[in-house]
């Protein structure tokens, strides 16, 4: 038993040594972590929201169109695949490349819209329109006879091709929003390219028609 007045042993000062040090530790923890400490690594800032899409009526009109005409024309390349064998193999090979691009178009304006908060609609759906394709135009290409198949198929893609070429002249008139302006500039180069090919292909005999034949689809002046 520890007398009362005794001189501390050398254990007792070790232990009280120990308790020193453990306090000072914990002290400079905490002012470590006190606010505004310069040498504190502060939380990253939240980030701020994008700048928001901001589409006007050409912009949004021009996408609806641009959507629906694009599925008509990938609905005619799928037709096409299906009946390979009654097709051209140059015009299958386009069919391919315009199968690519016109996919990344739908998603690049599907996403425009998404990111302006504008539901997607097709407010031409059943509509006759210059270069869109319709169920009746599907239906006489499904039915027509092996020697029809890249003629009527060639017919259906070029009048797509020759009016989305106004389409895009109309969105870079009138349309807003930049990143739409340099997609519709880009369909536009790309189209004229892909017209272009299709009417050489053509030329050369790759089992489309005439040149007369194909070149007699309806092109209109774009919706403003």
């Amino acid at each position: 038993m520890a007398v009362l007045g005794r001189a501390p042993t050398a254990r007792t000062r070790w232990i009280a040594g120990v308790v020193v040090a453990l306090s000072a530790v914990a002290l400079a923890v905490a002012v470590r972590h006190l606010p505004g400490r310069a040498d504190q690594p502060r939380p990253a800032a939240p980030s701020l929201p994008a700048t928001p899409v901001v589409l006007n009526g050409t912009d949004i009109a021009f996408i609806h169109l641009i959507i629906a005409m694009d599925e008509g024309a990938l609905a005619v390349v799928d037709l096409l695949e299906a009946r390979s064998g009654d097709v051209d193999p140059r015009l299958r090979a386009v069919a391919d490349r315009l199968r690519a691009a016109h996919r990344t178009e739908v998603r690049e304006l599907r996403s425009l819209l998404a990111a302006a908060d504008v539901a997607e609609e097709n407010p031409h759906e059943g509509h006759e329109m210059p270069g869109m394709v319709t169920g009746t135009n599907l239906a006489g290409l499904r039915a027509a006879p092996p020697a029809e198949t890249g003629p009527q198929a060639v017919t259906l893609i070029r009048a797509h091709l020759a009016q989305t070429v106004v389409l895009c002249d109309g969105a870079l008139a009138s349309g807003a929003n930049p990143e739409l302006r340099t997609l519709a500039a880009r369909m536009r180069r790309d189209r004229t390219a892909e017209l272009a090919a299709l009417d050489a292909l053509v030329a050369a005999g790759g089992g489309a028609g005439s040149a007369a034949s194909v070149r007699s689809g309806g092109v209109a002046t774009s919706p403003e």
